[in-house]
């Protein structure tokens, strides 16, 4: 058997460009394809980077980065699903327009729930400010300067259902009136019979303003301090008079008003013989020594003890009638001390007498009305 030559056979030339040709046809549309693609890509990356927004949310304690193609903050919550409360707080409002300039920081402050108490009615508030005082005010709660809150400070931090009771305190000023009792000024008068009393000026009551401060709190009085005290009106010292007389009412009803009284002993005599020493006719018969004529009513005295021509009352110790008002005008040798001898008209009356225990009472008026008309001479 022969060797069997194998030739090598090459593709014309024509052949070539033609199988070229051929493929280019064939896979030109998927190059211009991947050109067009590959160029919407890049004008939608250009276009998405100049559209596209970066904000920097801090929501409570959660802080995040997110991109956004929204144009406001509202539009852009709503495509991360943000979800803001119309009592939470914003640093910006939902309308406010995004650039692509910068990043962009928006601080979210969740509002919690408190019970606010006033003027005796409690309600329940969102808030998400920081402190107790600026809730407060944020919740159109006005506070007097005495205001307080009910246990805790206007610098408090906000916690989640507490209960914040404010408490209306007010001060006003209470003024009260007193009586100044008046004094009572008791002067003697030596005129006037022990025991008696006059009034010669009316005593009037003084008038005392005091001043308290009163606190309130919530309408009711939590304490009462006293201030000061002013006197309106001075009260009118009464003026009373009384009598440094003594005296007293005889069993005939007479009122005797003495200066002393001693204690005594009396005797009785006449103008007889017996008891004188002189008979009718006789030089100074019935006369008493002073001059005065003998009758009742004249007693004999010691001078040294009851002075002559004093006027006295001779009240008998004992249930016997006294004798009477008399004036001393006459002495005797017996006469010595506390002693008196009362005149009397007859020897049988002088008998009868003997000697009593009396009380002689030194009148204080020796000028009283009863000897005006009264002649012991005769």
């Amino acid at each position: 058997m022969g060797k069997l030559n194998a030739k090598r056979i090459l593709p014309r030339r024509g052949t070539v460009i033609t199988g070229v040709v051929r493929f280019f046809k064939r896979h030109v549309s998927v190059f211009v394809l991947l050109v067009i693609m590959s160029i919407s890509v890049l004008v939608g990356y250009r276009i998405f980077d100049g559209l596209k927004k970066e904000l920097k949310i801090v929501d409570g304690d959660n802080e995040f980065n997110v991109i956004t193609m929204g144009n406001d903050i509202e539009t852009a919550f709503d495509q991360l699903g943000v979800i803001v409360e119309s009592y939470d707080y914003i640093s910006a409002p939902l309308s406010t327009k995004l650039t692509s300039d910068a990043i962009q920081e928006i601080l979210i402050k969740r509002a919690v729930p408190v019970n606010i108490t006033i003027d005796g009615k409690t309600t329940e508030v969102m808030t998400y400010y920081d402190t107790v005082g600026e809730t407060i005010k944020n919740n159109g709660i006005v506070l007097g300067p005495l205001d307080k809150v009910e246990g805790l400070s206007l610098d408090d931090p906000i916690r989640i259902g507490m209960n914040i009771k404010v408490v209306r305190v007010r001060e006003e000023v209470l003024a009260e009136t007193e009586e100044i009792p008046y004094a009572i000024e008791e002067v003697p008068n030596e005129k006037m019979n022990k025991g008696e009393k006059k009034v010669v000026q009316a005593g009037v009551d003084g008038t005392l303003e005091k001043y308290y401060k009163l606190t309130y709190e919530d309408g009711h009085i939590v304490s009462r301090e006293f201030m000061s005290e002013k006197v309106i009106a001075e009260p009118v010292t009464e003026i009373v008079e009384y009598g440094t007389v003594p005296n007293f009412k005889t069993s005939r009803g007479d009122l005797v008003r003495y200066s002393k009284v001693i204690e005594m002993r009396a005797t009785a005599y006449t103008s007889s013989y017996e008891d004188t020493g002189k008979k009718p006719g006789d030089p100074g018969f019935g006369i008493c020594y002073t001059g005065m004529k003998a009758r009742e009513g004249i007693i004999a005295v010691d001078p040294k003890v009851i002075p002559l021509y004093t006027k006295v009352y001779v009240e008998v110790v004992g249930s016997e009638p006294d004798y009477g008002f008399a004036i001393a005008a006459d002495i005797g040798s017996a006469v010595k001390g506390n002693l008196i001898d009362v005149y009397l008209d007859t020897t049988e009356a002088v008998k009868k007498w003997g000697t009593k225990k009396v009380r002689v009472y030194i009148l204080n008026e020796q000028n009283d009305d009863r000897w005006k008309n009264t002649d012991y001479t005769k």
